[in-house]
């Protein structure tokens, strides 16, 4: 939070003519069994969380007493290449080809009843883009608006090395979180009405593409 504050502070005190995009989270609102939208509250389960909401109220008040152009983009789980492995999804992906290359014969993972909301992150990128070119700022909840399972997540990968997960993936107590999210589902009808955004790619494509980019990897390109 106090990176944010002190961006904001740099261009009230200097007078700027700039607008200053937060990168907020989806982790703020917790579990969201109903679809999360810009009304919603938030209950923040981690440190991260808590960081998260603080700079999006942050935001909010400098937009109000300031009249800075400020604004806050709500992302739920984007994917890219660039993610390293200790993301999930990552782990999935390189451990999945990991395994049909005869690297190894088993992937461990924590809980796969955790359910996410996953798009593609160059996607989201033109959201953020089409947030600041508005004519007065505002807050948008990114989302694909459509939500799976990691189970899910895990059988379209290996599906599409032709793999079965079940003979390779194994649990693991340890790697579970102790107040994790199982649930994150977003609404982006807001953006869809005002911006005019909306997610091509849902989970099967951010699968599909970040096994081409993890294969383009291992080869050198």
């Amino acid at each position: 939070m106090h990176g944010t504050i002190n961006a904001m502070e740099a261009v009230r005190f200097l007078e700027l003519d700039a607008r200053f995009y937060n990168a907020a989270s989806s982790e703020c609102f917790g579990n969201t069994d109903t679809p999360a939208d810009e009304t919603a509250e938030f209950r923040p389960r981690s440190p991260y969380a808590v960081a998260k909401a603080a700079s999006f109220w942050a935001v909010s008040n400098y937009r109000e007493a300031y009249g800075l152009y400020a604004c806050s983009g709500i992302l739920f789980n984007h994917e890219s290449p660039l993610r390293s492995t200790r993301y999930v999804t990552q782990k999935i992906i390189r451990g999945a080809l990991a395994i049909a290359e005869g690297h190894t014969s088993t992937l461990e993972l924590g809980a796969l009843d955790l359910s996410r909301d996953w798009g593609w992150a160059p996607e989201y990128v033109v959201a953020m883009e089409k947030m600041l070119q508005q004519p007065e700022p505002s807050d948008f909840v990114i989302a694909t608006g459509e939500t799976h399972t990691l189970e899910d997540f895990v059988a379209t990968a290996f599906r599409a090395i032709g793999r079965d997960w079940r003979d390779h993936v194994k649990l693991s107590e340890t790697l579970r979180r102790p107040t994790d999210i199982y649930i994150s589902r977003g609404n982006p009808g807001r953006a869809k009405r005002l911006l005019g955004w909306q997610a091509s790619v849902t989970m099967p494509g951010v699968i599909e593409k970040l096994l081409v980019a993890e294969r383009a990897r291992r080869k050198g390109g």
